[in-house]
């Protein structure tokens, strides 16, 4: 009788044909890049502190004298207390919130751009192509604090209609998120528009267009869903310099207003004015700062070679 010849694949190689590919990139994330899994679980680590800082924080980040004013780090004030009493813990924690939102929702709106824009002049190309990016050279060469400014100061006084005066989501705040998403977006379309040339100079776009698909079709099904790992790259990376500009704009004054508690405001106001007699009111905040930006990077960076088949060997 004769033995039926079967040819199998390698366990690794079926078991990672099987996997899906979110599922995929996190093993791989796990077994190939630990900077990148430790970015990852920082990142983590900050969001749950953003969703669940009701909870988290022991006290009211607003609420003063909940401890002796400039207390040091104790039991019952992990990190402190600030000039007037406050809880530095529950203030750091309320920072991650409104750090994190803001983030979030900017990233968003600038990939979102990103994509409209890189998708639709890398793939019609031409004269539009070429005054599209004349439009981006010109808006990247304005400075971004300049262009942030002038927003800010525009709609200082205004006031949004339907939206609260005061808030997470206030004016002031939807209208940096905007500005952020905006500047981002722009900058990061040059990138997605480089990946759209080379995705619209493949075989298989020939080939759907020979099959009758339209700009719509390509651009849906086609050329969209091979340009997202760039994409998702640009937005983990631009999570963390969204988070230290708004930071930074913070500690200059010109962000969110006074009644919400970020990481820049604290080094700007308490940390500024009582840092010699209360250290901990820099160390903390800028820490959160520090690792929070770090974390993005990280996961940014890993991300990027792992969705990127020609760094997947470096």
């Amino acid at each position: 009788m004769e033995r039926a010849v079967t040819f199998d694949l390698p366990a690794a190689a079926a078991r990672q044909r099987r996997l899906p590919f979110a599922v995929d990139v996190l093993v791989r994330l796990v077994r190939e890049k630990p900077l990148g899994l430790v970015g990852g679980l920082l990142v983590l680590m900050f969001f749950i502190c953003a969703v669940a800082a009701p909870v988290i924080a022991p006290y009211d980040p607003s609420k003063l004298g909940t401890g002796g004013r400039l207390d040091g780090p104790s039991l019952s004030h992990l990190f402190g207390t600030d000039n007037l009493g406050r809880d530095v813990f529950s203030r750091v924690i309320q920072g991650a919130q409104v750090s994190m939102t803001i983030g979030f929702i900017a990233v968003f709106v600038s990939t979102t751009i990103a994509l409209t824009i890189g998708v639709v002049t890398g793939y019609f190309g031409g004269f539009f192509d070429m005054l599209a990016q004349r439009l981006v050279d010109g808006f990247m060469a304005f400075p971004a604090l300049v262009f942030l400014i002038a927003v800010g100061a525009i709609f200082v006084d205004s006031q949004i209609p339907g939206l609260p005066k005061q808030g997470l989501f206030s004016t002031k705040i939807v209208v940096l998120i905007l500005s952020l998403g905006i500047l981002f977006g722009v900058g990061n379309s040059r990138v997605i528009r480089s990946a759209t040339l080379s995705v619209r100079s493949s075989m298989y776009i020939e080939a759907a267009r020979a099959t009758g698909a339209g700009h719509v079709r390509l651009i849906f099904v086609h050329v969209l869903p091979n340009v997202m790992a760039p994409a998702i790259t640009l937005a983990t990376l631009g999570l963390g310099a969204v988070i230290l500009t708004e930071s930074g704009l913070s500690f200059l004054g010109l962000s969110v207003p006074p009644d919400q508690v970020t990481w820049g405001g604290m080094l700007n106001t308490e940390a500024r004015g009582f840092m010699l007699q209360g250290p901990w009111l820099a160390i903390f905040p800028g820490l959160a700062l520090s690792l929070a930006v770090f974390g993005f990077n990280m996961l940014g960076d890993a991300l990027r070679d792992l969705l990127d088949p020609r760094l997947r060997q470096g």
